[in-house]
């Protein structure tokens, strides 16, 4: 506990230098703005800003990108209140009772609800991470390539809990990003693979370029053909109307608490996400309320409760990111994409080769927490207006960003057609429902996947026995089986129910 105690005092002087804080200050209010734009959604965007990011600093980089990931969490509760328009699907619950809240005038008490919920989820994550990364980091400095590569198998099989309809679709996107990966030249044979005879494929395809693509650039494809009409309710006029009375915050005290344990437990598995949680959250205080049937007409606790959860995942989904190496969603994948282009590689040694680092981000996120609640709850009412921006003035800005960003990786007009193929690649998959997160996970892990297998098999003289052999990868790989079999499972089960309905039917 001394320990975690002196790094995070270390952390705070990192985060306190005003080149940290200024980038902190940057990605939380970027994010903020990403929350209230419906469609954009924190993936694309931080994709889009990585560049940014580059030739920088990693430490004051990765702060402004995580602040734009938690920050997004706040300026989703924004549309979902006063425009019945969720950011993204973790938003969803909040418009069920936010909406019928600013319908009865109360929009201005719920958005405060909101921000305090998500300051209350945000801080209980951050000290989750602080108290649970250096013990699993140090668990997992047992590892060695046999159990890396378990490891990083359950990272790409967590794919199945990202699959959303089709299993079958999201397997394809992941083999899709693993061909990806190994395109250019092999470190260690030194040979070509898939280069097509073209220089520039020879040290492979950037991450940035894939991840701008998929993200951001089929983002404002999918936007740009639909005409959003927005109906926005007055937005609060001033922070008084903003102020929960003191009943009302005394009414959501035990949902912050029970939101904010379940959100970041929720987060920590991979695949699970802020979307599970919220909605989990919201069916547990409709499931414990005395008053269950006022959910759905305008109950705080419907507002605070997946608002808590959703800002409470983001930072249980960086423990397993910072101290493993395996993201559970999109957005943490292009982080740990994003990681590894800066030099650094997330995992066990990441808390012992660069603490500062490490503590510095995680005491950052303490401090974006607060800067949040201090600029959402004044600025709301300023930050509302943006929805009345057209929205091929706010696109177009977007596009010039990411065209920007993709360029300057090499001044390459080469990355620029790439781009455009992966952005048209992720058009196509959002039109017919493949999921572009898995491409991601494929692309950043496959490298390490092969590496940690070519090791293992040198080490054991090519006896694939040595991952049931060995205790911890013989329990990470019958992990993997296990999260295979359940949604394989789950199918077959609605299948033969669907099929004895039909024969009951017919009878």
């Amino acid at each position: 506990m001394v320990d975690i105690l002196s790094g995070l005092a270390g952390g705070f002087g990192v985060a306190l230098s005003p080149g940290n804080l200024l980038f902190c200050a940057i990605g939380v209010l970027v994010g903020t703005f990403v929350g209230i734009m419906p469609g954009l959604g924190p993936s694309a965007t931080v994709a889009m800003l990585m560049p940014l990011t580059f030739g920088r600093d990693p430490t004051a980089g990765i702060i402004m990108l995580a602040g734009i990931y938690y920050g997004a969490k706040y300026g989703g509760s924004i549309t979902s209140i006063l425009v019945n328009l969720p950011g993204e699907s973790s938003s969803v619950m909040t418009c069920v009772d936010g909406y019928q809240l600013a319908k009865q005038g109360k929009g201005g008490i719920a958005i405060g609800i909101a921000a305090i919920g998500s300051f209350v989820g945000g801080t209980f994550s951050v000290i989750g991470l602080t108290l649970l990364g250096p013990p699993l980091a140090a668990f997992a400095l047992s590892f060695g390539p046999p159990e890396y590569f378990a490891l990083m198998l359950m990272g790409l099989t967590a794919v199945t809990f990202l699959a959303g309809k089709s299993m079958v679709k999201a397997l394809l996107m992941t083999v899709l990003g693993l061909m990806l990966a190994v395109m250019g030249t092999d470190e260690i044979a030194g040979v070509e693979r898939f280069t097509y005879d073209q220089i520039q494929l020879l040290s492979g395809i950037d991450f940035p370029v894939v991840a701008i693509g998929l993200f951001a650039m089929s983002e404002i494809l999918v936007n740009v053909e639909k005409v959003l009409r927005v109906d926005l309710f007055a937005p609060p006029k001033g922070l008084k109307e903003m102020l929960p009375s003191r009943r009302d915050l005394l009414s959501v005290l035990p949902t912050f608490g029970r939101s904010s344990v379940l959100g970041f437990f929720i987060g920590v598995l991979p695949g699970a996400g802020a979307t599970i949680s919220s909605f989990l959250a919201y069916a547990m205080e409709k499931a414990v309320s005395r008053h269950p049937e006022k959910f759905g007409s305008g109950a705080l606790e419907g507002v605070a409760g997946p608002e808590t959860a959703d800002n409470a995942s983001t930072g249980g989904a960086l423990v397993p990111l910072f101290t493993l190496g395996v993201p559970g969603s999109g957005t943490t994948a292009i982080l740990l994409g994003a990681l590894m282009m800066l030099g650094l590689r997330p995992g066990p040694l990441l808390l012992i080769e660069h603490p500062d680092f490490f503590w510095g981000v995680v005491a950052s996120m303490y401090i974006g927490n607060v800067l949040l609640l201090i600029f959402n709850l004044p600025l709301a009412p300023l930050m509302a207006m943006v929805l009345r921006v057209p929205y091929p003035y706010l696109y177009s800005v977007v596009l010039a960003i990411c065209l920007a960003g993709v360029y300057s990786l090499n001044n390459s007009m080469f990355d620029l057609w790439m781009m455009g193929l992966f952005g048209a690649l992720g058009y196509l998959a959002k039109k017919l429902d493949y999921p572009p997160a898995p491409v991601v996970l494929g692309l950043v892990l496959g490298p390490m996947v092969e590496r940690a297998l070519r090791q293992s098999l040198v080490l054991s003289r090519g006896d694939y026995g040595i991952f049931m052999s060995r205790p911890i990868s013989a329990v990470l790989l019958t992990i993997c089986l296990v999260m295979f079999a359940v949604p394989i499972a789950r199918t077959m089960r609605t299948w033969i129910s669907t099929r004895g309905r039909e024969e009951g039917a017919t009878l």
